[in-house]
């Protein structure tokens, strides 16, 4: 079931769609993508050496992000550990 913050969650476009925004900064390889719903960040999955989409949550304080893998649309909120 989701929480509140996944039912409230906006759709931002993503910022960069062809990557994880840090990784292509620093030339660095990613394993999935995830997209912040507040702003559109693309950041790079748990399983990445980066942790980009992690990392944003903790410094952004953004709750959901959804996988921006194709034919993915599972949803993730950091503050209730709850997928959607």
């Amino acid at each position: 079931m989701a929480c509140e913050h996944i039912r409230k969650a906006g759709n931002a476009p993503a910022k960069t769609p062809n990557g994880c925004e840090e990784c292509l900064k620093t030339g660095s390889k990613w394993v999935q993508l995830r997209r912040c719903l507040s702003c559109g960040h693309v950041g790079c999955c748990d399983s990445s050496p980066g942790k980009h989409a992690t990392g944003h949550y903790q410094s952004t304080q953004h709750p959901v992000m959804q996988s921006f893998e194709p034919g993915q649309s599972w949803k993730w909120c950091y503050v209730d550990e709850v997928q959607a």
